[in-house]
């Protein structure tokens, strides 16, 4: 009886050595990497990621496209410095990160088909090219929106003659 056990034994060992315990999935780019648009004017769209834990993207390999739109330079926040070693030191972006973007639209409402493109990696090893996703987003007519910038301007000089005042 041994005999007979002692080859499906065999298989069993032999077949479990082929995946170990430890092996690492990966996420797929789509999973880890989820953007985000939103028009916070007629003039800014504001792009953010939702970044897996154990994963990051690229501070410079960002890059946005609209078919109708030209953007401005993107304004992003601090992020971590990180030696890569295919890129050397470079700046990431780990959980979140969120970006505004200077557009200009024609005039009236406009339905925008943002493509935005950004590379990351994971921390187990992996890196993957560039991926490019598509966002939906409806940009406000500048002309009847006030911007966000003016806004604060505005809010600025508020604060400034309110400092001001003797109470």
């Amino acid at each position: 009886m041994l005999r007979r056990l002692l080859p499906t034994l065999f298989l069993l060992l032999a077949c479990c050595h082929l995946v170990p315990a430890s092996a690492q999935e990966f996420l797929d780019p789509a999973v880890a990497f989820k953007p985000s648009a939103r028009a916070l004017d007629g003039q800014t769209i504001e792009v953010s990621y939702a970044i897996a834990k154990g994963y990051y993207l690229y501070r410079d390999k960002f890059r946005f496209a609209a078919e109708g739109a030209t953007f401005g330079p993107a304004e992003f926040p601090k992020g971590e410095t990180h030696q890569d070693e295919n890129f050397g030191q470079v700046e990431v972006f780990y959980k979140t990160v969120t970006i505004r973007l200077p557009v200009t639209a024609p005039a009236g409402p406009t339905q925008l088909a943002l493509k935005v493109t950004a590379q990351g990696c994971a921390d187990a090893g992996v890196c993957y090219p560039p991926q490019t996703q598509n966002v939906m987003l409806t940009l406000p007519d500048p002309a009847t929106t006030p911007s966000i910038a003016a806004n604060a301007a505005a809010s600025g000089a508020q604060s400034g003659d309110e400092s001001g005042l003797i109470a």
